[in-house]
């Protein structure tokens, strides 16, 4: 395939006329440029987006969703191009950001869905002639900060979900990928035009974009009038935004850091686990936070499948993207390079034997970073290995008795994604029992990497404990009204409480 990023942004819509260069981790290349906003161009936005609010709130919720119904229209129709984009700007390869843009597609399926679903709760009262029920009404003005291994998928499962809940959307893309974002702000803006189009009134900004650098977040972070701020990044950086926004009573959604494992049993399929690990460990070149960073295996298996996994990981092809039969893309930039070197060396100094992890591809591509995927065997779950490094790391360990492994996974900071290979429903069942994986996500024979939008994505600890996508992850973007309707001619009191004047 042969996609030039200026007919990429040209088919989809967005309008280039100066600001910063933006480069392709794919080859250093200019792809395009964006401008940045201000401070103060944020804190208009969330005026804007407070005003939009006040309208889209009374707006039936069956209504909302014809738009994300006709946003998902658009992205089927634009798939291919946002999809090699995606590649161009965050490195992915081909059926990666197909895979991403079909997520979007997907989440719209679901969020229209649910915009018939946004059910409370009747609950029976103790008093007589009385009815108690919940119910959910939009929240406000949601920001949302996402990054840049997901640049547009993040964006729609807050997006979709909140557009049907009643709530606008202020986005602070990640400064790597800009791009992605203006296309997918353009898309929007076509739905939007379209539905408008077919007679349906809309208020104006209800969703809308700003590129920029973090005073652009600290703003989206502090004002009060953003009711929720969902945020997509390290712990680091969620340690900073959880507490400013709860200075304020405001709420968040954090989707922050991961160290997942996989553990492999004696009954394991190996067959089975062996392409789970692959994917796991390697697919996005180690650049997801649901990445399998950790493999714990069962010492009659140790040898064999870290045999196999050495072997196969040497076939992986490396190479550009977008060019068919590439496995490993690049990373996204030179620092997340020299991250990774050094997690190795630190993994050498504890004790670890490392194969693998040397820059490919400099002669073809001098601008860029292409690695080859390590592995490093390591005696014990030292330092380096409860720290997550996102690139395509995988630290293999060994264990005897299965809750030894359940101790080794959980014994990190992080909480996301875990999976166990097995064929023995009693190992199956304590992995997945309260005494088991401490992770939102928890998988029997499959790995670590992608979850399905009906799901609710997440994970506890230092993951943040935020939920996202599917399942009722929907509430967080609505807030729960009780209310109490007394249709008798009697006033009492709950609890017997008595009050005679």
């Amino acid at each position: 395939m042969n996609y030039q990023a200026d007919q990429l942004l040209k088919a989809l819509g967005v309008t280039q006329n100066g600001g910063r260069a933006v480069r392709s981790p794919v080859d250093g290349a200019v792809l395009g440029y964006v401008h940045e906003a201000v401070a103060a161009d944020m804190h208009e936005a969330i005026e804007r987006a407070h005003q939009a609010f006040v309208a889209w709130r009374v707006v039936p919720a069956p209504k909302r969703g014809e738009l994300v119904r006709v946003f998902g229209e658009v992205l089927r129709e634009h798939k291919s191009e946002l999809a090699a984009l995606v590649s161009l700007e965050a490195g992915k390869i081909a059926s990666e950001g197909l895979g991403e843009v079909q997520e979007m597609i997907d989440i719209c399926d679901f969020a229209v869905g649910l915009s018939r679903q946004l059910y409370g709760l009747t609950i029976a009262s103790e008093r007589p002639g009385h009815r108690m029920m919940e119910q959910w009404h939009p929240i406000g003005v949601v920001g949302v900060i996402s990054a840049f291994n997901f640049p547009v998928a993040v964006w729609a499962w807050n997006a979709c979900l909140a557009l049907v809940c009643g709530d606008p959307v202020v986005w602070k893309p990640s400064e790597k990928t800009p791009l992605t974002a203006l296309a997918t702000q353009a898309l929007f803006e076509k739905a939007v035009a379209r539905v408008r189009a077919a007679g349906m009134a809309l208020p104006e900004n209800l969703a809308q974009l700003l590129n920029g650098g973090a005073d652009l977040g600290e703003a989206l972070v502090d004002s009060p009038k953003v009711a929720l701020v969902s945020a997509t990044g390290s712990t680091r950086m969620g340690r900073a935004v959880g507490p400013r926004v709860a200075a304020r009573f405001g709420r968040s959604l954090l989707e922050l850091g991961g160290n997942n494992a996989i553990i492999v049993t004696p009954s394991a399929d190996l067959d089975l686990a062996l392409r789970g690990i692959l994917f796991g460990a390697y697919g996005t070149a180690g650049q997801r936070c649901t990445t399998t960073r950790r493999l714990i295996v069962h010492a009659s298996v140790h040898d064999q499948l870290v045999e196999r996994l050495e072997k196969a990981r040497t076939q992986l092809r490396i190479g550009h993207p977008l060019e068919e039969g590439t496995l490993i893309g690049p990373l996204v930039d030179q620092a997340s390079f020299e991250q990774m070197q050094s997690a190795l060396q630190r993994a050498r100094e504890q004790g670890g034997v490392v194969t693998g992890g040397e820059r490919r591809l400099a002669d073809r591509f001098p601008q860029a970073y292409y690695v080859e995927p390590a592995l490093v065997r390591m005696p014990a779950q030292t330092e380096v290995v409860c720290h997550e490094t996102f690139a395509p790391i995988l630290y293999v360990l060994r264990y005897n008795e299965l809750s030894e492994a359940i101790a080794l996974q959980n014994d990190v900071p992080q909480g996301l994604s875990s999976s166990i290979f097995t064929n023995d429903v009693r190992e199956a069942e304590q992995f997945l029992s309260a005494a088991g994986s401490d992770c939102g996500i928890a998988n029997v024979n499959i790995g670590t990497s992608g979850a399905e939008i009906g799901g609710a994505f997440g994970g506890e600890k230092e993951t943040g404990g935020g939920r996202e996508s599917g399942s009722d992850a929907w509430k967080n973007y609505m807030r729960r009204a009780t209310n109490t309707v007394n249709y008798s001619r009697e006033l009492p009191l709950a609890q017997g409480v008595r009050f005679d004047v």
